[in-house]
């Protein structure tokens, strides 16, 4: 492999960042040597911790000439101007998910970095942990039959968590939909290998102060004859993590005596306070410290998941792999990750260096969002939605 190392310029300086930060730090394959924000104090700490270029826009930071890729970490709804930004700066790009909120976003955003002929790749999501990937690798050897079924299912706090004003907007990239079905619905599709033609879906908003999508339930169809059924919750009742033995999805252990911790903290936001500045005064950066994660003990996971195969069935876990085939169970363990969300740096680090067309580029996670669209469409019409922008897996995956 090149010693080659990336220079990587951030845009966005918020909860994202935070998550990836620690795959930063630890990868030898990458550097941070600049970054765009709006707020001084995170810029003003961000410049400390790495001896850094700042700049307070986005424009201005694809202009950095010593940057190789832009990971774009800013909200939902500016995904598809900063990438054009970075693009045009010819930068490659790493954008959060979900890639935009439209599927014309995601025609300029794959427009624009064709036409600078630089990589655009979109993650973290859930498709990129190991146990999904060793899930796939099981059932792609064919051993099992083929897939017949998928079930994915997870319960969580989301919609309890500090938010953003258009957090809680639908329309502006809010909700469960956008920001939770596109792991789910990226890993499904992974999974199955194949395209997905068709969604039928409902959806749940229950708190008229949170007035958003906080839960989903979906069919998703296949063009092999394969289904899944995608279920989330983010109202903070029932916790899934119980099915994947009190490990969170960051791969850190939990404790369930903290039932409700989202929603006290939520009520505890002190008077003359607004959420939004709730929020940012945990955020990188400002006077408080960051929540930066906990070195995981386990890779990361988003929920229970159950491929069910002609002969049997494949179910990934933190630790570990089972399959449960007509006259056995096995278990097949994963050792710990030695980099949170390494995955993440492979599928980037072999594209630019490497010269490997990356799986989650523009048209595969052009694809996902069409099925969270379609969620959404589906659940207001109460028809199902046939798909037209659908890829399926490179052969030999």
């Amino acid at each position: 492999m090149s010693g080659r190392r990336l220079r990587i310029g951030v845009a966005g300086l918020g909860r994202a960042f935070t998550l990836m930060l620690p795959t930063f730090s630890a990868d030898p394959r990458v550097e941070l040597i600049a970054a765009a924000d709006a707020r001084p104090d995170a810029r003003q700490r961000f410049a400390s911790d790495f001896g850094a270029r700042t700049y307070d826009t986005v424009e201005a930071l694809a202009r950095d000439a010593g940057t190789d890729v832009i990971y774009v970490a800013t909200p939902h709804g500016l995904h598809a101007a900063h990438t054009e930004m970075a693009a045009a700066g010819g930068k490659h790009v790493l954008v959060e998910k979900p890639m935009a909120i439209s599927l014309a976003e995601c025609d300029r955003m794959i427009a624009a970095c064709v036409a600078a002929k630089v990589h655009l790749i979109v993650g973290h999501s859930h498709s990129f942990d190991r146990p999904v990937l060793e899930a796939r690798r099981l059932i792609a050897q064919g051993t099992l039959g083929r897939l017949r079924m998928i079930t994915a299912l997870n319960f969580t706090d989301f919609l309890y968590r500090p938010r953003r004003p258009e957090e809680l907007v639908t329309e502006a990239g809010g909700g469960v939909v956008f920001s939770q079905a596109a792991h789910q619905v990226d890993i499904v599709r992974y999974l199955a290998g194949t395209r997905a033609v068709a969604v039928r879906a409902h959806t749940g908003s229950w708190d008229r102060l949170r007035p958003t999508e906080g839960a989903y339930s979906a069919l998703l169809r296949f063009e092999d004859g394969a289904f899944a059924s995608l279920v989330y919750s983010g109202y903070g009742h029932f916790d899934s993590d119980e099915f994947c033995g009190w490990v969170g999805e960051l791969g850190v252990p939990k404790d369930p005596e903290q039932y409700g911790a989202a929603r006290r903290r939520l009520a505890g936001i002190p008077p003359g306070t607004t959420e939004d500045e709730f929020k940012a005064a945990a955020s990188y950066g400002s006077n408080a410290a960051a929540t930066v994660a906990a070195q995981p003990r386990t890779h990361q996971h988003f929920g229970t998941i159950v491929a069910c195969c002609e002969r049997g069935d494949v179910r990934p876990l933190p630790d570990r792999i089972i399959t449960y085939d007509d006259g056995e169970r096995i278990v097949h363990a994963l050792a710990p990750p030695r980099i949170p969300r390494v995955e993440v740096i492979d599928e980037l680090y072999d594209a630019v260096v490497g010269g490997q067309p990356p799986l989650h580029d523009g048209p595969w996670s052009k694809a996902t969002l069409e099925i969270c669209l379609a969620l959404l469409d589906s659940a207001r019409t109460g028809r199902d939605v046939e798909l037209s922008h659908q890829v399926a897996l490179p052969r030999g995956l």
